[in-house]
């Protein structure tokens, strides 16, 4: 009886441990109050092809855009005519925000919550007034859901 049940915690620890998030840093949303997600996560099948590489969060222009954890702001400028934040976070991660007028520059240590910019409107593909993309990446090319760093997933044991 003990065996089964110390083999799923072992498994369950496993599996925990391959979440995004750094084990020594706590993430928080980047918009307050908690926002709506107006579109999800939706990685494509291959990496060239199309998809949603991060979240977007139902926001309003001008709202102030929060760093999600610790780290280096290590881009504040324009990317193909959009303005763009990114962090890099301790554990390998990459978070990303637009469109985001930038109040922070490039090589400023933050730390979560620290205010980074504020929303711009004009989002494509945004269903709301405005919207704050969220994105989140290991390494170069490996996009992740930015909501796992936020939503703590509850596990519950149940008796056997």
């Amino acid at each position: 009886m003990r065996f089964p049940v110390l083999a799923l915690l072992t498994t369950l620890v496993f599996l925990m441990g391959t979440a995004p998030a750094a084990a020594d840093n706590t993430f928080v949303w980047p918009l307050e109050p908690r926002p709506t997600v107006a579109r999800p996560f939706d990685p494509p099948e291959q990496n060239w092809l199309p998809g949603h590489r991060g979240v977007d969060l139902a926001s309003r222009a001008g709202q102030t855009v929060l760093a999600a954890g610790d780290g280096i702001v290590v881009f504040a400028g324009t990317v193909a005519g959009k303005p763009v934040v990114s962090i890099d976070h301790p554990g390998g991660l990459r978070t990303t925000y637009e469109p985001v007028a930038a109040t922070v520059a490039t090589g400023r240590r933050i730390s979560a919550g620290d205010p980074l910019g504020t929303v711009e409107a004009g989002h494509e593909g945004c269903p709301v007034e405005a919207c704050l993309h969220w994105g989140l990446r290991r390494d170069r090319d490996s996009y992740l859901n930015p909501l796992p760093l936020v939503e703590r997933t509850v596990i519950r044991l149940e008796p056997v």
